[in-house]
């Protein structure tokens, strides 16, 4: 009898452990806490617009932005691209010099940023010294000028070049006259 009691119970055990194994988890949705359609929308909407207006006042920065830098790009190449000429042997200013520098005064008077160089050159006739001192006169007459049309003398700066940087190489009076001449860089602080 031991061993038929030993049999139901080995029998017992088998039966429970494969009706455990074949129960299945009861499957329960899970619980969405839903907000309401009416909150999320006008502060999806409200994030939207503002990510939208945020773009918008970006990209007209920049494109002002950009317009000040090619106006000031346009006003550097202009003072840039323009020389005083002077006649020979001299460094008095001409009534045509005078004119372009009014125009050069007007822009500095625009632009505050801006700080020149005027670098004084002459013809290639004369020794060094004299050149040099010639560069430097005529330098120093258009910094005189630009300083009477009210331009602040610390945003000025004269430098001569004598005969070192021509302007045009040659020996013919049509060489000589735009090489005596003052030029500009101009910088931005």
């Amino acid at each position: 009898m031991k061993s038929f009691y030993g049999l139901l119970i080995a029998g017992c055990v088998v039966i429970g452990l494969t009706a455990c194994a074949n129960k299945q988890e009861p499957v329960v949705d899970p619980v969405v806490q839903e907000t309401p359609a009416e909150a999320t929308a006008p502060e999806q909407s409200q994030v939207n617009e503002d990510s939208l207006a945020a773009l918008e006042r970006e990209r007209l920065e920049a494109e002002r932005l950009e317009a000040a830098r090619k106006k000031l790009q346009e006003m550097m190449d202009r003072v840039m691209s323009e020389d005083i000429y002077f006649d020979f042997d001299r460094s008095e200013l001409t009534e045509d010099a005078k004119q372009l520098l009014t125009q050069v005064g007007e822009i500095l008077n625009q632009e505050p940023r801006f700080t020149i160089t005027v670098e004084g050159h002459t013809d290639a006739r004369g020794t060094e010294d004299y050149n040099m001192t010639l560069g430097s006169a005529r330098s120093t007459k258009v910094k005189e000028f630009l300083s009477a049309y009210g331009i602040a003398s610390e945003r000025m700066e004269t430098i001569s070049y004598g005969e070192e940087k021509p302007k045009q190489d040659g020996e013919s009076e049509d060489a000589y006259a735009k090489n005596r001449r003052a030029s500009f860089r101009v910088n931005v602080k």
